[in-house]
């Protein structure tokens, strides 16, 4: 049974810092892409970063480009997402989701083709 367990959310002010883990457990992640979304109040759920565990291959949303950096460490199968030069618009529950993917695919920024997901953790910047 695949289970994502997500931490690191938290109050912090404009300009801040923090940094999201999902740990990963339940089977041999090395052919997954892992991902993160994130869902404001009122707004759909959308793509923020991913990386494939084999090769590290990482896409980006533009609108966190050059602030977040995707990470993944396979010996404690788990993911990171850091976050820099927050602002009151990253405020969310940040969403962890694995997707099982074949080499030739593209890194998916599309949450319908993620497999499975973890429970969120709020990400809360003030102004």
């Amino acid at each position: 049974q695949v289970q994502l367990v997500e931490s690191g959310g938290g109050l912090v002010q404009a300009g801040g810092s923090l940094r999201l883990s999902c740990a990963a457990s339940g089977r041999t992640f090395s052919s997954y892409d892992m991902g993160w979304f994130r869902q404001a109040p009122g707004k759909e759920r959308e793509f923020v970063a991913a990386i494939r565990w084999s090769g590290g291959n990482t896409e980006y949303a533009d609108s966190v480009k050059g602030r977040f950096t995707i990470s993944a460490d396979m010996r404690k199968n788990t993911v990171y997402v850091q976050m820099n030069s927050l602002k009151p618009d990253d405020t969310a529950v940040y969403y962890c989701a694995a997707r099982s993917v074949r080499s030739s695919w593209s890194v998916s920024r599309t949450p319908a083709w993620y497999d499975y997901w973890g429970q969120g953790t709020q990400v809360t910047v003030s102004s």
